[in-house]
C-alpha cells in the first residue's frame, strides 16, 4: 500500500517541494491523524517511509496506532526539483517553460535539471524491494511516501511504458494506492488514490 503523506502549506500553495523537508501543517496533521486510524483496521504487518519529515510524521500517526517500527529509507523521497524547488507552479512556467511543459506533459525529462521520472521508479522500487523482503505472503505493507514517487512506483511496478504514467491520476494527500501481486507474479492496481478502508470486489468482472 502506497500512502502520500498529509498536506502541507507548500501543496496548498502549488509550490514545487522535491527534497526540501517542509513539514504536515494543520489540515496535514488532521489527515495523518484519520488515515492511521483507518489503515490501523487493516492491520499491516510493516510500515516503512521516506526519510523526509511530511513522510515521517504521517507514519508515525499509524506507528502510534499498530506498535510497528517505521523502516526510513531515502529511497522513497520525492522526486528531486534541482532549480524548481521552493517555487509556485506559475513561476516554473514562466521562468522554465519549455521544460516544465516537458515534464508536466509526462516526458520523462529531469524536473528542475535534477531528476528523472525513471530515475525516481528505479531507486523507489529497489527500496521497496528491499522492504519486502521482509514481509510474507499474503502480509501488508504500508509505505508512507509521495505523491510523484508513488505514480512512478506504480509505473514501473505495473510494467507501463515510461509515457503512461501519466494515466494513473494524482494522488490527494493522505489517500492511498494498493498494488497485489497478481498470479503471475507481476502486480495489479487494486484501489487508487482511496481514502476509505479497501472493499472485497465482487461481481462478474474477476
Amino acid at each position: 500500500m502506497l500512502w502520500r503523506h498529509g498536506r502541507t502549506a507548500w501543496n496548498g500553495e502549488n509550490r514545487f517541494q522535491g527534497h526540501l523537508d517542509i513539514p504536515l501543517d494543520e489540515v496535514g496533521r488532521a489527515q495523518a491523524t484519520r488515515g492511521a486510524a483507518l489503515l490501523a483496521g487493516l492491520r499491516p504487518h510493516a510500515l516503512a517511509s521516506s526519510d523526509l519529515q511530511r513522510a515521517r510524521d504521517t507514519a508515525a500517526e499509524l506507528a502510534r496506532l499498530t506498535g510497528l517500527e517505521i523502516a526510513v529509507d531515502r529511497g522513497l523521497r520525492e522526486t528531486a526539483g534541482g532549480r524548481w524547488e521552493g517555487l509556485l507552479a506559475t513561476e516554473i512556467a514562466a521562468t522554465d517553460a519549455e521544460a516544465y511543459a516537458a515534464w508536466r506533459s509526462g516526458s520523462d525529462v529531469a524536473a528542475g535539471g535534477a531528476e528523472t521520472r525513471s530515475q525516481v521508479a528505479a531507486r523507489a522500487t529497489a527500496a521497496v524491494g528491499r522492504l519486502l523482503e521482509s514481509v510474507a505472503d499474503g502480509q501488508t505493507l504500508v509505505v508512507a511516501t509521495h505523491g510523484g514517487t508513488t505514480r512512478a512506483l506504480m509505473g514501473r511496478m505495473l510494467d507501463l511504458p515510461t509515457d503512461r504514467w501519466g494515466v494513473l491520476g494524482g494522488l490527494a494527500n493522505c489517500h492511498w494506492s494498493v498494488l497485489e501481486e497478481g498470479g503471475s507474479g507481476g502486480w495489479r492496481l487494486a484501489e487508487h488514490n482511496a481514502g476509505s478502508l479497501p472493499e472485497p470486489v465482487v461481481g462478474d468482472d474477476l
